[in-house]
């Protein structure tokens, strides 16, 4: 019998291997129609895919267009292509507005995009789709069941945008110190920026740490007449720094660049 098994699962298989290759080649509606919901119901959203996508068009204005569309359109969601899946979700909150699958289509369609985004470092313009249909999605159904999971993924692409408006920052940082005053004035004004425009953000520690650097490297490489201004200002960012952030990971770095700071003021205090 456990030699059987194996075999009998085998010519199971191709039976409905078979069966399917014939539905598909079939000019009838209504067996691609059965078989695709068959598929749909086992969670074979590929083969369910195939069917729904050549039944799909037949079905426009008649009764089960409805259901049809849904499907088509969550079939390219559940094997992964997205793309698709946005596009599909948005023909049918056109085709059906007034459906009782509009909520949750406007959820996937944002969803979608949401897959879509790139990591931070690369181009983000799926990435300002999802959160502007999310928003969208929010705005309108603001007691949606869907809510909890939408704030949570808004949340993680908005974190993401914040990461690389960091890096940038981070990036003009380093350019400063090694390069150009100039990278460093870009700095300080893309970090304090990035501060005023994401108050909540988990980064604003890193980022009031940054800060304090691009204002240390611009006061120690200026010119003799900006140079005490400079180190008072940066003085001011190291303060603001520690005062918000008192246990912060960048303690011993910071307090080493405030006793520098200390240092070069007393040339001017004398």
């Amino acid at each position: 019998m456990r030699k059987l098994l194996p075999l009998l699962s085998l010519v199971l298989v191709l039976a409905s291997c078979s069966e399917y290759q014939k539905v598909l080649k079939n000019q009838e509606i209504k067996p691609k129609y059965e078989m695709a919901e068959k598929f749909y119901e086992e969670g074979d959203f590929k083969r369910a895919n195939r069917l729904f996508e050549q039944i799909a068009p037949k079905y426009i204005g008649k009764a089960q267009g409805e259901r049809v569309m849904f499907f088509y359109s969550n079939t390219y969601y559940e094997i992964g292509q997205y793309n698709d899946a946005g596009y599909q979700f948005e023909r049918f909150l056109k085709a059906y507005p007034k459906s009782e699958k509009v909520q949750q289509a406007s959820f996937m369609s944002a969803k979608s995009y949401y897959h879509l985004s790139r990591k931070y470092s690369l181009d983000q313009t799926d990435t300002d789709k999802a959160l502007l249909k999310l928003q969208n999605f929010i705005n309108t159904y603001p007691d949606s069941e869907f809510l909890p999971e939408a704030n949570e993924i808004a949340a993680d692409l908005v974190q993401k945008k914040e990461k690389k408006s960091l890096e940038i920052a981070k990036q003009f940082t380093k350019l400063g110190e090694f390069y150009d005053l100039e990278y460093s004035i870009s700095a300080i004004k893309a970090l304090e920026n990035f501060v005023v425009d994401n108050p909540g953000s988990i980064y604003k520690e890193e980022a009031l740490y940054y800060k304090t650097l691009a204002a240390y490297n611009l006061a120690l490489n200026s010119h003799p007449q900006k140079k005490e201004e400079r180190l008072n200002n940066a003085k001011e960012a190291y303060s603001k720094f520690i005062k918000t952030f008192p246990e912060t990971e960048f303690a011993k770095k910071a307090n080493n660049m405030a006793e520098r700071i200390d240092k070069e003021l007393q040339n001017y205090s004398k």
